[in-house]
Order: C-alpha cells, then structure tokens, then sequence
C-alpha cells in the first residue's frame, strides 16, 4: 500500500475520499486487523474501487456497506449497496475485472443483485498454505 499503510488504513482513506466525492454514505462494519499479503491487498483494493465505481455510475444507492475480514480460513471481503440492483445479462467489463483480480490472488468472486434491493459484491481469497 501507499507509504507503508496497511490495507485497512488504505481502505478507510479510499472510502472517506470515495463518500466525500460522490456524497453516498459508507457504513464500515469489519477491517482486517492483520497484516495481508501484498498481491491479496491488490486484489481488495482494486476490486473496491471497481465495485465503488459502479455504484456511483450505476446502483442510485444512498448506503455502501463495506466488510473485509481476515481470519484462519483466509480474507473475505463484501460490497453491498441498497441501490436499484440490474437484471445480469452475462457480467460486464467491470464485473469481468473484479472476478479476474480475485482469480489472480487464488480467490473467487460472486455479484448477487436483486432488482430495487440492490447488489452484493462478495470476495474470497483462501489462507494460502505453508
């Protein structure tokens, strides 16, 4: 990350910078209290931007809600906006992307959207193994 921060500091200044700018809210609900790898907290940080960036061009949302968690089994992240959801027709550019940098950290990606309920981002990158 920037300067030595850690990825729960360069997530909190990117949401703050993001909330600032496009005037959504953020609710914060978990940051990883660990240290992360650096290619897994490059995938994290580039997956939110991505999902950040379609919910200002796309969702309508008021309410982001952001959880990225470390534990034994490995990091989980979520992005849910209260936003008008989209029907899928196959995954976009920006879908594409996230699921790519979550595959190149060894994790995988889903995008769940309801219409008028909104859309979920959920991210999983497993524990690697001594």
């Amino acid at each position: 990350m920037r300067g030595g921060q850690s990825l729960a500091e360069a997530l909190e200044s990117c949401l703050a910078e993001w909330s600032e700018r496009t005037g959504i809210a953020v609710e914060t609900w978990a940051l990883p209290a660990t240290d992360v790898p650096s290619g897994v907290s490059s995938c994290v940080m580039a997956t939110l931007r991505e999902a950040l960036s379609n919910v200002e061009r796309h969702s309508r949302a008021r309410t982001v809600s952001i959880a990225v968690t470390v534990g034994r089994s490995g990091l989980r992240m979520t992005v849910s906006d209260d936003g008008q959801g989209f029907i899928a027709s196959g995954p976009g550019g920006g879908i594409a992307r996230m699921r790519a940098a979550f595959a190149e950290a060894g994790g995988s990606l889903s995008v769940n959207s309801v219409l008028g309920e909104g859309t979920t981002v959920s991210g999983v990158v497993p524990a690697s193994r001594p």
